[in-house]
């Protein structure tokens, strides 16, 4: 099945997930997108228990930035930094690369390696993540998007977690093609349990592991391997959608939203090469070169294949980008 939707008309839509969506022989679509990056005046109802939550997270996550530098053991400080690499690579080479973009391929010991590494999170489950960012992607910067950056930083950042989906994303959503998904067993046995799984591996035993294995406190495991981590995890990821919409440089693509941002690929592992990335999804590098530029999802990758577990990694040719910045009219490549 093509991965493009017929139910939508390309006048809708503002970007591509897979290389065979584009119109172009430069990767992009042929429509006017500044036509439909629009936002309408709205009211949006707020959801108090994912207000709260993350108040308490919050204030648990500052105060265990202070156990982590002051009180907490050293094996408590790698333990924190090993769960925030492993969370931030569940969204990057998992959610993103692999199943939003199909950029490249993965054996199921990889596949199930990410889906574990994603409980670890509270990112919700890869399924959700993967469709939702088809949605972004499909209808960036419009009212269809689920974190439309034309709302502001904080709506982009954290504020669209914090309210009841717009209809229009919902509607979306549920237009895009996801057979492939739903193809996957271990994607779709995260999802199915993930709300029994993620308090386990996410909570229960980044707390236990550091009391159990060297007697740490209660309130520094808590604080610090739990609440701290995960902050610094989500802010990293919500920093996509941000940041790297606002703050940067567009070498590749002038009439998108997305920007090149060093600090978001820096904490990201390599995601804010982000005008590349919205130029040319099905990258598997999301950006121009791969693990050896501030891009560790990258090299991650690059490693899993020399082990044989991800294979067809996709890239973009020299040419099809120079006719990209050529288009855009950004910079000359011979000057």
């Amino acid at each position: 099945m093509s991965p493009r939707e017929t139910s939508l008309s390309n006048s809708s839509e503002t970007g591509v997930l897979f290389e065979s969506d584009a119109d172009t022989p430069d990767g992009a679509l042929s429509a006017d997108i500044s036509q439909v990056k629009k936002v309408e005046e709205r009211k949006f109802k707020l959801i108090w228990r994912n207000i709260i939550l993350m108040s308490v997270l919050h204030v648990s996550g500052l105060y265990g930035g202070y156990l982590f530098f002051v009180h907490a053991k050293w094996p408590t400080r790698f333990f924190t930094i090993m769960l925030y690499l492993m969370g931030t690579l569940a969204a990057t080479a998992g959610s993103h690369r692999l199943w939003s973009h199909r950029s490249y391929k993965a054996k199921w010991p990889l596949r199930a390696l990410l889906v574990f590494f994603n409980l670890t999170s509270f990112q919700l489950s890869c399924f959700h993540w993967a469709r939702d960012h088809r949605v972004h992607h499909k209808f960036c910067d419009t009212d269809a998007d689920p974190h439309n950056s034309s709302r502001g930083f904080f709506f982009s950042h954290i504020g669209w977690l914090l309210i009841e989906k717009y209809p229009l994303v919902v509607a979306k959503g549920k237009s895009l093609d996801l057979s492939d998904l739903y193809a996957d067993r271990i994607l779709m046995f995260e999802d199915k349990y993930y709300f029994k799984l993620t308090p386990i591996f996410a909570f229960i035993l980044p707390v236990i592991i550091p009391m159990y294995m060297w007697n740490e406190s209660f309130i520094t495991a808590f604080c610090a391997p739990f609440a701290l981590r995960l902050i610094i995890v989500l802010h990293a990821q919500w920093s996509i959608n941000s940041a790297a919409h606002m703050f940067g440089w567009r070498p590749y693509d002038k009439n998108i939203n997305p920007t090149q941002n060093v600090g978001v690929s820096i904490i990201c592992l390599g995601e804010g090469w982000h005008n590349y990335h919205h130029a040319f999804p099905w990258d598997y590098r999301a950006a121009e070169w791969g693990g050896s530029s501030l891009n560790l999802a990258a090299a991650f990758i690059e490693l899993c294949a020399k082990i044989g577990w991800a294979y067809d990694l996709k890239t973009v040719s020299p040419e099809m980008i120079a006719k990209r910045v050529k288009r855009t009219e950004y910079f000359s490549l011979g000057e």
